[in-house]
């Protein structure tokens, strides 16, 4: 079966997608550490990052990359996080959020109860800095 994040990319389950390409999408997170969470995600389903072919590794740093600096200006952080965990999901990704203090990286401060209209404002803000970029 399909890992979620497939599901996700696939359009078979909703998603707050923000960049797409025939090797990786990202997407809203639906239990962000802070607003604008976001998960870099390889197409190919691949359990640890460290198992992806060089090449797919080094595109999903470059998306993440993007991803990041749009995070940053969309939400005037003096950070960008990003975070390779593998725990939640068999399938690898990037976490990607925008950060002010080292707290900001505990996952046990997750917001899983973020009203759906915040999460749709947070798609809006980063796809605009992405077509600012």
């Amino acid at each position: 079966m399909a890992t979620i994040f497939t599901q996700i990319i696939n359009g078979d389950i909703p998603g707050r997608i923000v960049w797409s390409d025939d090797q990786v999408a990202a997407f809203l997170t639906i239990a962000p550490l802070t607003a604008g969470h976001t998960l870099v995600v390889p197409r190919d389903e691949v359990d640890d990052w460290t198992q992806l072919p060089a090449s797919l590794a080094a595109h999903l740093m470059t998306v993440s990359h993007r991803i990041g600096a749009a995070i940053k200006q969309a939400y005037s952080s003096p950070r960008v996080g990003l975070v390779i965990a593998g725990f939640e999901v068999p399938h690898a990704h990037v976490h990607v959020f925008p950060a002010w203090e080292m707290a900001d990286f505990d996952f046990a401060r997750v917001d899983s109860n973020v009203p759906a209209e915040r999460l749709d404002e947070d798609q809006k803000r980063i796809l605009a800095a992405l077509d600012r970029d």
